[in-house]
């Protein structure tokens, strides 16, 4: 029995979208335990430290305690950052030349929206307010955009519990809105956001180049 011509269509176009996933956008989960302490945001990180080249969504779980020296929002100079256990997001892009920080902002609150969808799928409802998620009131997230003359960066984490985190501010973690939430299932919640960012960013880089301009 031979494979009917709309299976044969199906597998072409997985074919496709794969080819289109890896050459924009490489994607890497981290052994647990890195601490992230701002130098990730600087450009060409994944590529210095993970011999990772182009356009990538790199992910793990580990503490954070951001260095004075590497904060990059004026607005965090003197503040407190840091946490004992969070699942983080460090992605890169190298297709805007030169680097456009605007765009930059607009791809770090399609991930924030596309986390909030995410952690809804598995029973955890959170508020969006600009780039930051909360659960009531405490605040589940952190996240920074910045750009080099050659690339765009966005770090994003999600608390996993609230202990470590600044007395000052209140703030939620997975773990507390999910007791029952294992290392595994946040796992694949973070290889499941960085899987939906690299597609949608390679289905606009794919309706692009389908689309008549004038």
């Amino acid at each position: 029995m031979g494979i009917g011509p709309q299976i044969i269509s199906t597998l072409e176009n997985n074919r496709i979208h794969l080819k289109i996933d890896l050459i924009f956008m490489k994607q890497k989960t981290l052994k647990t335990g890195l601490l992230y302490d701002g130098s990730q945001i600087q450009p060409m990180w994944a590529f210095q430290e993970l011999g990772i080249k182009g356009s990538s969504i790199v992910t793990w779980i580990g503490p954070m305690n951001i260095h004075s020296q590497e904060l990059i929002d004026y607005e965090d100079v003197g503040l407190e950052i840091t946490s004992s256990e969070m699942v983080h997001f460090i992605i890169e892009h190298f297709d805007v030349q030169p680097a456009d920080i605007r765009m930059c902002y607009h791809r770090q609150r399609l991930l924030v929206m596309m986390v909030k969808d995410s952690l809804e799928e598995i029973g955890i409802k959170a508020r969006r307010e600009g780039d930051d998620l909360y659960v009531g009131q405490g605040k589940l997230s952190v996240s920074i955009a910045t750009c080099s003359v050659s690339s765009m960066k966005i770090h994003f984490a999600l608390n996993l519990t609230s202990q470590g985190t600044p007395d000052d501010v209140e703030t939620v973690g997975l773990k507390e809105c999910s007791p029952a939430l294992t290392l595994k299932d946040v796992r694949e919640l973070s290889e499941n956001i960085s899987n939906k960012y690299a597609r949608e960013i390679a289905d606009m880089e794919e309706d692009i180049s389908k689309t008549r301009v004038f």
